[in-house]
Protein backbone atom coordinates (compact mmCIF):
# COMPACT_ATOMS: atom_id res chain seq x y z
CA UNK A 1 0.00 0.00 0.00
CA UNK A 2 0.91 3.57 -0.89
CA UNK A 3 0.92 7.08 1.22
CA UNK A 4 -1.38 9.15 0.08
CA UNK A 5 2.36 10.99 -0.94
CA UNK A 6 2.86 8.33 -2.97
CA UNK A 7 5.38 6.77 -0.77
CA UNK A 8 5.53 2.79 0.08
CA UNK A 9 4.11 1.90 3.59
CA UNK A 10 7.20 0.63 5.88
CA UNK A 11 8.19 0.01 9.13
CA UNK A 12 8.53 4.09 11.18
CA UNK A 13 12.14 4.26 11.96
CA UNK A 14 14.09 6.81 14.09
CA UNK A 15 16.40 7.63 11.73
CA UNK A 16 17.12 11.44 10.87
CA UNK A 17 19.10 12.18 7.73
CA UNK A 18 23.03 12.96 8.07
CA UNK A 19 23.20 16.91 8.49
CA UNK A 20 25.37 18.27 6.02
CA UNK A 21 27.52 21.52 7.11
CA UNK A 22 26.83 24.55 4.89
CA UNK A 23 29.09 25.47 2.36
CA UNK A 24 31.96 27.56 3.49
CA UNK A 25 31.21 26.34 7.29
CA UNK A 26 34.39 25.33 9.59
CA UNK A 27 34.21 22.08 11.07
CA UNK A 28 35.70 21.23 15.18
CA UNK A 29 38.10 18.65 15.03
CA UNK A 30 37.89 16.62 18.13
CA UNK A 31 41.24 14.85 18.67
CA UNK A 32 40.75 11.49 19.91
CA UNK A 33 41.18 10.55 24.12
CA UNK A 34 44.48 9.80 24.89
CA UNK A 35 45.22 5.96 25.25
CA UNK A 36 45.33 4.49 28.47
CA UNK A 37 47.59 1.75 27.34
CA UNK A 38 50.26 4.60 26.19
CA UNK A 39 49.99 5.92 29.56
CA UNK A 40 50.55 2.86 30.96
CA UNK A 41 53.64 2.03 28.88
CA UNK A 42 55.26 5.42 29.43
CA UNK A 43 55.05 4.96 33.40
CA UNK A 44 56.78 1.79 33.48
CA UNK A 45 60.16 3.00 32.48
CA UNK A 46 60.29 5.55 34.83
CA UNK A 47 58.92 3.50 37.98
CA UNK A 48 62.14 1.23 36.78
CA UNK A 49 64.05 3.50 37.22
CA UNK A 50 63.18 5.08 40.80
CA UNK A 51 63.13 1.25 41.96
CA UNK A 52 66.86 1.03 40.88
CA UNK A 53 68.28 4.34 42.47
CA UNK A 54 66.29 3.24 45.36
CA UNK A 55 68.16 -0.03 45.13
CA UNK A 56 71.76 1.80 44.52
CA UNK A 57 70.70 4.11 47.72
CA UNK A 58 69.95 1.21 50.07
CA UNK A 59 73.16 -0.60 48.60
CA UNK A 60 75.29 2.59 49.41
CA UNK A 61 74.15 3.59 52.75
CA UNK A 62 74.42 -0.16 53.31
CA UNK A 63 78.05 -0.16 52.53
CA UNK A 64 78.74 3.47 53.88
CA UNK A 65 77.29 1.46 57.70
CA UNK A 66 79.16 -1.17 56.84
CA UNK A 67 82.64 0.52 56.46
CA UNK A 68 81.52 2.54 59.61
CA UNK A 69 81.20 -0.52 61.95
CA UNK A 70 84.61 -2.24 60.85
CA UNK A 71 86.42 0.92 61.00
CA UNK A 72 89.36 0.18 64.48
CA UNK A 73 88.27 1.84 67.52
CA UNK A 74 90.61 4.13 69.81
CA UNK A 75 90.17 2.66 72.70
CA UNK A 76 93.38 0.17 73.10
CA UNK A 77 95.59 3.54 72.44
CA UNK A 78 95.01 4.80 75.77
CA UNK A 79 98.00 2.80 77.27
CA UNK A 80 99.27 0.59 74.51
CA UNK A 81 101.81 1.99 71.72
CA UNK A 82 100.96 0.56 68.14
CA UNK A 83 103.63 -2.36 66.79
CA UNK A 84 103.30 -0.67 63.46
CA UNK A 85 101.28 1.14 61.05
CA UNK A 86 99.81 1.29 58.03
CA UNK A 87 102.00 3.57 56.62
CA UNK A 88 104.99 1.35 58.09
CA UNK A 89 103.81 -1.54 56.48
CA UNK A 90 102.44 0.11 53.22
CA UNK A 91 106.57 1.53 53.31
CA UNK A 92 107.38 -2.36 53.83
CA UNK A 93 105.86 -3.45 50.97
CA UNK A 94 106.97 -0.91 48.22
CA UNK A 95 110.32 -1.52 49.28
CA UNK A 96 109.79 -5.15 48.44
CA UNK A 97 108.15 -4.49 45.46
CA UNK A 98 111.26 -2.55 44.83
CA UNK A 99 113.55 -5.28 45.49
CA UNK A 100 115.43 -3.40 48.71
CA UNK A 101 115.41 -3.87 51.95
CA UNK A 102 112.90 -3.09 54.12
CA UNK A 103 114.72 -0.29 56.54
CA UNK A 104 113.02 0.65 59.86
CA UNK A 105 114.13 2.77 62.36
CA UNK A 106 112.19 3.70 65.61
CA UNK A 107 112.75 4.20 68.91
CA UNK A 108 109.06 5.50 71.36
CA UNK A 109 109.72 8.13 73.85
CA UNK A 110 107.53 10.34 75.83
CA UNK A 111 106.48 13.61 75.07
CA UNK A 112 108.54 15.17 77.98
CA UNK A 113 111.39 13.50 76.66
CA UNK A 114 111.12 15.67 73.53
CA UNK A 115 112.59 18.91 72.91
CA UNK A 116 109.74 21.71 74.42
CA UNK A 117 111.24 23.65 70.87
CA UNK A 118 110.89 20.94 68.23
CA UNK A 119 107.17 20.48 70.01
CA UNK A 120 106.54 23.93 69.03
CA UNK A 121 108.09 23.97 65.51
CA UNK A 122 105.49 20.15 64.97
CA UNK A 123 102.67 22.13 66.11
CA UNK A 124 103.17 26.19 64.46
CA UNK A 125 103.71 24.06 61.30
CA UNK A 126 101.23 21.29 61.16
CA UNK A 127 98.53 22.32 63.26
CA UNK A 128 98.28 26.08 65.18
CA UNK A 129 95.04 25.43 66.63
CA UNK A 130 95.51 21.70 68.05
CA UNK A 131 94.69 22.52 71.64
CA UNK A 132 91.44 24.48 70.37
CA UNK A 133 89.75 21.93 67.77
CA UNK A 134 88.23 18.40 68.18
CA UNK A 135 89.95 16.64 65.22
CA UNK A 136 88.61 18.95 63.19
CA UNK A 137 89.35 22.86 61.87
CA UNK A 138 86.70 23.52 59.81
CA UNK A 139 88.46 27.11 58.98
CA UNK A 140 91.30 25.45 57.48
CA UNK A 141 89.32 22.85 55.56
CA UNK A 142 86.98 25.35 54.13
CA UNK A 143 90.31 27.15 52.53
CA UNK A 144 91.34 23.60 51.13
CA UNK A 145 88.03 22.55 49.83
CA UNK A 146 87.49 26.06 48.10
CA UNK A 147 91.28 25.67 46.66
CA UNK A 148 90.85 21.93 45.98
CA UNK A 149 87.55 23.12 44.06
CA UNK A 150 89.37 26.15 41.69
CA UNK A 151 92.24 23.07 41.05
CA UNK A 152 90.38 20.23 40.75
CA UNK A 153 92.59 18.27 42.35
CA UNK A 154 92.64 17.46 46.51
CA UNK A 155 95.55 18.39 48.42
CA UNK A 156 97.05 18.06 51.16
CA UNK A 157 96.10 21.32 53.17
CA UNK A 158 93.64 21.25 56.47
CA UNK A 159 94.95 18.10 57.99
CA UNK A 160 95.05 17.95 61.61
CA UNK A 161 97.41 16.19 63.41
CA UNK A 162 94.76 13.90 64.58
CA UNK A 163 93.90 13.57 61.23
CA UNK A 164 97.35 12.97 60.10
CA UNK A 165 97.70 10.27 62.75
CA UNK A 166 94.45 8.39 61.86
CA UNK A 167 96.00 8.22 58.59
CA UNK A 168 99.20 6.94 59.55
CA UNK A 169 97.94 4.46 62.26
CA UNK A 170 95.05 2.91 60.23
CA UNK A 171 94.44 3.93 55.97
CA UNK A 172 96.81 4.62 53.28
CA UNK A 173 98.27 7.31 51.30
CA UNK A 174 96.04 7.98 48.39
CA UNK A 175 94.09 11.16 48.37
CA UNK A 176 90.23 10.21 47.59
CA UNK A 177 87.52 11.24 49.12
CA UNK A 178 86.47 7.79 50.45
CA UNK A 179 89.64 7.73 52.68
CA UNK A 180 89.52 11.18 53.41
CA UNK A 181 85.96 10.66 54.69
CA UNK A 182 87.21 7.64 57.23
CA UNK A 183 90.01 9.22 58.22
CA UNK A 184 87.68 12.04 59.47
CA UNK A 185 85.47 9.55 60.87
CA UNK A 186 88.85 7.62 62.99
CA UNK A 187 90.30 11.38 63.69
CA UNK A 188 87.00 11.79 65.39
CA UNK A 189 87.39 9.07 67.33
CA UNK A 190 90.98 9.69 68.70
CA UNK A 191 89.35 12.62 69.77
CA UNK A 192 87.03 11.00 71.80
CA UNK A 193 88.89 8.15 73.73
CA UNK A 194 92.50 9.68 73.68
CA UNK A 195 93.92 12.95 75.55
CA UNK A 196 95.16 16.05 73.53
CA UNK A 197 98.57 15.18 75.13
CA UNK A 198 98.75 11.30 73.96
CA UNK A 199 97.70 11.83 70.61
CA UNK A 200 100.45 14.38 70.31
CA UNK A 201 102.60 11.79 71.85
CA UNK A 202 101.47 9.48 69.55
CA UNK A 203 102.27 11.41 66.12
CA UNK A 204 105.50 12.48 67.06
CA UNK A 205 106.43 8.72 67.57
CA UNK A 206 105.25 7.29 64.41
CA UNK A 207 105.47 10.03 61.88
CA UNK A 208 107.77 9.49 59.44
CA UNK A 209 110.83 11.37 59.22
CA UNK A 210 112.74 9.69 56.00
CA UNK A 211 113.26 6.56 54.08
CA UNK A 212 112.08 3.97 56.87
CA UNK A 213 112.68 6.72 59.70
CA UNK A 214 109.11 6.95 62.06
CA UNK A 215 109.38 9.24 65.09
CA UNK A 216 111.47 12.24 66.34
CA UNK A 217 113.56 10.00 68.50
CA UNK A 218 114.85 8.26 65.07
CA UNK A 219 114.22 11.45 63.27
CA UNK A 220 117.03 13.44 65.67
CA UNK A 221 119.39 10.78 65.44
CA UNK A 222 118.84 9.73 61.91
CA UNK A 223 119.55 13.57 60.39
CA UNK A 224 121.38 15.38 63.31
CA UNK A 225 123.10 12.46 65.58
CA UNK A 226 121.17 13.58 68.76
CA UNK A 227 118.71 12.64 71.18
CA UNK A 228 115.12 14.23 70.58
CA UNK A 229 115.35 15.68 73.99
CA UNK A 230 118.78 18.12 72.83
CA UNK A 231 117.31 18.93 69.80
CA UNK A 232 117.72 22.88 69.23
CA UNK A 233 115.56 25.02 67.89
CA UNK A 234 116.75 25.27 64.47
CA UNK A 235 116.87 21.47 64.46
CA UNK A 236 113.36 20.95 65.52
CA UNK A 237 112.24 23.68 63.25
CA UNK A 238 113.98 21.81 59.72
CA UNK A 239 112.54 18.49 61.63
CA UNK A 240 108.97 20.19 61.29
CA UNK A 241 109.62 21.78 57.79
CA UNK A 242 110.35 17.91 56.45
CA UNK A 243 106.87 16.59 57.34
CA UNK A 244 105.39 17.69 54.35
CA UNK A 245 107.27 15.52 52.22
CA UNK A 246 109.98 13.38 54.36
CA UNK A 247 111.44 11.52 51.79
CA UNK A 248 112.24 14.13 49.78
CA UNK A 249 113.36 16.54 51.98
CA UNK A 250 116.05 15.68 54.23
CA UNK A 251 119.18 18.02 55.47
CA UNK A 252 120.87 16.46 53.00
CA UNK A 253 119.01 17.48 49.85
CA UNK A 254 119.59 20.60 49.37
CA UNK A 255 116.07 21.56 49.23
CA UNK A 256 115.08 25.32 48.86
CA UNK A 257 111.70 24.12 50.12
CA UNK A 258 112.86 23.15 53.05
CA UNK A 259 115.02 25.79 53.82
CA UNK A 260 112.07 28.34 53.40
CA UNK A 261 109.72 26.23 55.51
CA UNK A 262 112.42 26.16 58.59
CA UNK A 263 112.60 29.87 58.31
CA UNK A 264 109.19 30.83 58.66
CA UNK A 265 108.62 28.18 61.37
CA UNK A 266 111.08 30.14 63.11
CA UNK A 267 109.32 33.40 62.69
CA UNK A 268 105.89 31.78 63.92
CA UNK A 269 107.92 30.65 66.79
CA UNK A 270 109.38 34.73 67.63
CA UNK A 271 105.71 36.11 66.79
CA UNK A 272 103.80 33.83 69.13
CA UNK A 273 106.30 34.11 72.10
CA UNK A 274 107.85 30.79 72.10
CA UNK A 275 111.02 31.77 71.73
CA UNK A 276 112.57 34.85 72.21
CA UNK A 277 114.22 37.21 69.34
CA UNK A 278 117.35 36.47 70.35
CA UNK A 279 116.84 32.66 70.23
CA UNK A 280 115.34 33.58 66.49
CA UNK A 281 118.15 34.90 65.32
CA UNK A 282 120.66 32.20 66.65
CA UNK A 283 118.10 29.76 65.06
CA UNK A 284 118.17 31.23 61.64
CA UNK A 285 122.27 31.04 61.21
CA UNK A 286 122.04 27.88 62.36
CA UNK A 287 118.94 26.98 59.69
CA UNK A 288 121.69 28.40 57.18
CA UNK A 289 124.73 26.33 58.27
CA UNK A 290 122.89 22.91 58.71
CA UNK A 291 121.60 23.61 54.98
CA UNK A 292 124.47 24.73 53.72
CA UNK A 293 121.93 27.72 52.32
CA UNK A 294 122.01 31.49 52.60
CA UNK A 295 119.17 33.93 52.18
CA UNK A 296 121.14 35.06 49.12
CA UNK A 297 121.82 31.60 47.37
CA UNK A 298 118.13 30.75 47.90
CA UNK A 299 116.52 33.59 46.49
CA UNK A 300 116.55 32.34 43.27
CA UNK A 301 116.64 29.10 41.43
CA UNK A 302 114.29 26.77 40.08
CA UNK A 303 111.29 26.37 41.28
CA UNK A 304 110.67 23.33 43.51
CA UNK A 305 107.42 20.97 44.08
CA UNK A 306 105.99 21.20 47.50
CA UNK A 307 103.48 19.03 47.44
CA UNK A 308 103.62 16.23 50.13
CA UNK A 309 103.35 12.89 50.23
CA UNK A 310 99.79 13.07 51.57
CA UNK A 311 96.60 14.60 51.65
Amino acid sequence: MSNTDGRPEGPETSEQPEAVPPSGSRVAVVPPAPSVTRTARTSRPRSWRRRVLLGLAVLLLGFGVYEYVTLPEAESLVRENPKSTALMDQRAEEAREAGKKVRRRQQWVSLTSISRHAVASVLVSEDAGFYGHEGLDTTELRKAMGEAWEKRQLGRGASTITQQLAKNLWLSTDRSLFRKAKELVLAHRLEESLTKKRILALYLNVVEWGNGVYGIEAGAREHFGVSASQLSVAQGAILAAMLPAPRKRSPKSGSRALWRRAHWIVDQLSSVGRITGAEATTARTDIDQLLGRTPAASSGGEEEDETGDDA
